[in-house]
């Protein structure tokens, strides 16, 4: 196998992954369900829960507008920057990643096909230049996904007030700064209970893992 069809490969497990821990959760683990739980801990006052529930029902619902509308409420409210996507990530993530990992899987199926046909049968060109162009641009769109919702697998989102960042790993660490509730950091590495994170800002630290959630669940 070869190194493009491999990259092909995982980012269709990468999508597909997604899809099938929202399918093997209890029923709770849905869009709505995640909404109702944000919504409930929008109202008692608890940012940190209420923007990763959010989150995470953002991303099974890419871009729905009453989960984003409330997750821009909340951030204002906790006086959190609002992030705003750019024209990339709309257009690549606007379905779900459940029928993203299908179609990436189809779009492999399409041009597997047509390589077959071509080995087989010198004839049906234009049936078989089709079918391959067809898969390509499946594969495509599985890729540009792909590459828009990588970096939701690397963050988390502060659940804790006043987070105290460390220089190091450990307790009694030196602390550098503080992270407000509901902040949204890119986890770098892990370390005993700890995590190295990096905020929007580009500043670093390590927090223990009481203090953060990540997006896409372990």
């Amino acid at each position: 196998m070869n190194h493009r069809m491999r990259a092909v490969l995982e980012c269709c497990l990468l999508l597909g992954a997604v899809a099938v821990h929202s399918e093997s959760q209890p029923v709770g683990y849905s869009a709505a369900g995640l909404y109702n739980l944000a919504n409930s801990y929008a109202r008692a006052g608890k940012p940190g829960m209420a923007i990763l529930n959010y989150e995470r029902a953002s991303l099974l619902v890419p871009y729905d507008p009453d989960i984003q509308a409330n997750l821009r409420a909340v951030r204002a409210s906790a006086h959190l920057f609002s992030e705003t996507p750019d024209a990339f990530d709309r257009v690549a993530t606007i379905v779900s990643p459940f029928w993203i990992s299908w179609i990436g899987v189809l779009g492999i199926a399409l041009l597997g096909a047509s390589m077959i046909v071509g080995q087989l049968a010198s004839r049906y060109r234009l049936a078989r230049a089709a079918a391959a162009l067809l898969g390509a641009s499946m594969v495509a769109l599985t890729l540009c996904n792909a590459l828009a919702l990588w970096p939701r697998f690397h963050q988390g989102v502060i659940i804790a007030a006043a987070t105290q960042v460390r220089v190091s790993p450990v307790p009694m660490g030196d602390p550098l700064f503080t992270l407000p509730e509901g902040e949204k950091v890119k986890i770098s590495a892990e370390h005993e209970g700890f995590a190295l994170i990096e905020t929007r800002a580009g500043r670093a630290g390590w927090i223990a893992h009481s203090n953060f959630a990540p997006i896409v669940p372990r």
